[in-house]
């Protein structure tokens, strides 16, 4: 969810108002949910729901609030991945929260489930590869320079020129392999649909699957294979450096874009709170 309220979407309060039954929908696009299984993801959506609104939305205002402040000032690329480092241990806080009634859904599976979840996964990376692993090299450039910016500008505003090659050079610069990226995605879904099919096929009790569900997530941190983690840590420590760059070159006008657009998602929040 705040990744919701960071996403600059023009309908933050609607969507998140509608979350239970988003939520719904994207999940059984991977799940294809039976009549039986639905009214209960249904219900634990809704609990999830009112779960997040009551106890994490006043998190996530004071991370913005603290954001408008940095904002204003220039920073160091620790502290920019300290942001990062912020930003993680909410979703997993979140995550953790949702692990008990994602296990009883777990234990419910069916081979056919785990089967259309893999053709899911599947059909994902054939769309992660297009969009981040075009055939010429200058055409992936080109591509990751055409999504920063659109991040960039979300908060800043327009950027000058100077800074458009600043972001250019840092990319061009980068670790970031997509090839990479795309193989440990795919290790990973292996990963997890080995465990899934066991889990079910064992017909695992309500701790081992839980204790399986927060393995997924620390893997998605912390891969179990060391020359990816290495990797990974390179590319955080990259994307810190460039980050600090950019926001270092602000001019006051970008600095107060970035402000009232920080405004707007705290004030969103702050609505969201108020709602029944």
């Amino acid at each position: 969810m705040l990744v919701l309220l960071l996403s600059g979407c023009s309908a933050v309060r609607l969507s998140y108002g509608q979350g239970p039954l988003l939520a719904y929908w994207w999940l059984d696009g991977y799940m294809d949910f039976t009549s039986e299984q639905s009214p209960r993801v249904k219900a634990a959506l809704e609990d999830y729901f009112a779960w997040h609104r009551s106890t994490q939305l006043p998190d996530y205002l004071l991370l913005l609030e603290r954001m408008q402040q940095m904002a204003q000032e220039k920073v160091t690329p620790a502290q920019a991945c300290r942001l990062v480092d912020e930003v993680q241990r909410r979703l997993e806080t979140a995550y953790e929260r949702a692990v008990p009634q994602m296990a009883e859904l777990v234990r419910g599976l069916s081979p056919a489930q785990i089967d259309h979840l893999e053709k899911r996964y599947e059909r994902n990376l054939q769309e992660a590869a297009r969009d981040y692993l075009q055939p010429v090299a200058a055409e992936r450039q080109q591509a990751a320079l055409k999504r920063t910016l659109a991040q960039a500008e979300m908060i800043y505003g327009s950027l000058d020129d100077a800074q458009r090659a600043l972001l250019a050079a840092g990319l061009a610069a980068s670790p970031f392999d997509p090839q990479r990226w795309l193989a440990e995605r795919r290790a990973r879904h292996q990963d997890i649909l080995r465990s899934l099919r066991q889990l079910v096929a064992d017909q695992a009790d309500a701790p081992t699957v839980q204790a399986a569900l927060r393995a997924f997530a620390a893997q998605s941190v912390q891969s179990p294979r060391a020359d990816y983690r290495a990797y990974r840590q390179r590319l955080i420590e990259a994307n810190c450096a460039l980050g600090a760059q950019l926001h270092n070159t602000l001019r006051p006008a970008q600095r107060e874009h970035a402000v009232q657009k920080l405004q707007g998602w705290a004030d969103d929040a702050r609505a969201l709170m108020r709602q029944p």
